[in-house]
């Protein structure tokens, strides 16, 4: 997937957008999940502005936002690569940016381990 890039525009309204753009050419369209402490979004919209360039927006549900860090992961659904990821800050302000990292760390750690899983069953089985 190193043809695709996810450009970040804006967070407005609570909506994230970003555009994904794809070099490469054929008949491709691009399956987006957006994942939550691990769970995937189901309010994820992505439409296709010209041939290999989408919008892809992302309604924050409410559910997910609570004091603290929030962190979301854009990645690729059929392979589970990485695109983006955006993180939201509500409530008592953090003390140190550390923290943030930390939590991005952790949503890149479960990502990870996931993938291994996969791998492991994919050449055992």
């Amino acid at each position: 997937m190193s043809d695709v890039t996810l450009t970040k525009t804006h967070i407005l309204e609570g909506v994230w957008e970003g555009v994904l753009a794809r070099s490469g050419g054929g008949d491709w369209q691009p399956g987006i999940a957006v994942l939550h402490e691990g769970k995937p979004l189901s309010t994820v919209d992505v439409t296709e502005l010209e041939p290999g360039r989408w919008q892809i927006r992302v309604s924050i549900p409410p559910e997910t936002i609570s004091d603290g860090l929030q962190t979301f992961v854009v990645t690729d659904a059929a392979t589970g690569e990485k695109l983006e990821t955006f993180a939201l800050l509500a409530g008592e302000a953090l003390s140190h940016d550390i923290r943030a990292e930390i939590s991005l760390l952790r949503a890149e750690l479960d990502m990870l381990k996931r993938a291994f899983r996969r791998h492991c069953l994919e050449t055992m089985g």
